[in-house]
């Protein structure tokens, strides 16, 4: 694996929304297998970072590279965007989004929202879609919920169906944008559960975070954002153990009272 390009690698990225700008050239590395968190408070720009690295927003500035391929770009600054549409697809069906809001189509069954992008995304056999879809369900503990709505499920179950739907595309990197924010503390930790059953195995995942105590138990690397910069980074002991800057050490007295 050492000669393997990591998943996601983004070098000085910018973006700004008009005046605003939400990130001033931060660099981030997820390798094959590892888990990367963001944290810092909020406004610091680490779900913009997230969009930018699946390209559902467009950077000014910096590169972003897919398994070592970088993302084609046409036009300067406010006017760049991704300049190949396709690699632009197959780079996002590769990199599948959990997001806070659940997202899941109201008027389709669990097992349906699970199987919708594999099957007209990916053009897959559908026969074959369920059979992994039934799979996921049952790997995130809802294998039982398939012909409930998402109404009919709770909080904790809604974002599980989510992480199934993300798995179902079998894709090379998970990206979580505060995938818990949206639960009471008791479904919170449902999810938590899964996404450290994701982590042992392995998984590249991305995931921004509030929530401390999963970036530290499942990261191999954490990053704090502040004001659109990294301020500090490093492995989760270090950086919760023996924060070297006045900003993370303010940052996480606050979050942990």
């Amino acid at each position: 694996m050492t000669n393997q390009a990591p998943v996601i690698e983004i070098r000085n990225l910018h973006k700004s929304y008009g005046e605003l700008e939400v990130l001033k050239g931060v660099d981030i590395t997820a390798p094959a297998g590892h888990v990367v968190s963001l944290i810092g408070s909020s406004g610091s720009g680490k779900s913009t970072l997230l969009r930018c690295a699946n390209l559902l927003e467009d950077s000014q500035q910096g590169d972003v590279l897919f398994c070592g391929e970088p993302v084609t770009w046409k036009g300067t600054g406010a006017n760049r965007q991704p300049g190949d549409h396709a690699q632009m697809i197959r780079i996002r069906t590769n990199l599948s989004m959990v997001f806070q809001q659940f997202n899941l189509w109201s008027h389709m069954t669990i097992l349906q929202n699970v199987m919708e992008a594999p099957v007209t995304v990916l053009k897959r056999d559908k026969a074959e879609v369920e059979a992994s879809a039934r799979k996921y369900l049952d790997k995130v503990g809802i294998g039982d919920k398939c012909d409930a709505f998402p109404a009919q499920l709770s909080g904790g179950q809604q974002q599980r169906a989510a992480i199934a739907r993300a798995l179902c595309m079998e894709p090379k990197a998970l990206l979580f944008d505060e995938p818990t924010s949206a639960l009471d503390p008791e479904l919170e930790q449902e999810v938590v559960k899964v996404i450290k059953d994701l982590a042992t195995e392995g998984r590249t995942m991305l995931i921004v975070t509030h929530d401390m105590r999963l970036a530290a138990d499942v990261s191999d690397h954490v990053v704090f954002l502040h004001q659109g910069k990294i301020a500090e980074e490093g492995p989760p002991n270090t950086l919760f153990g023996q924060p070297k800057t006045d900003r993370l050490r303010g940052f996480l007295s606050a979050t942990v009272s």
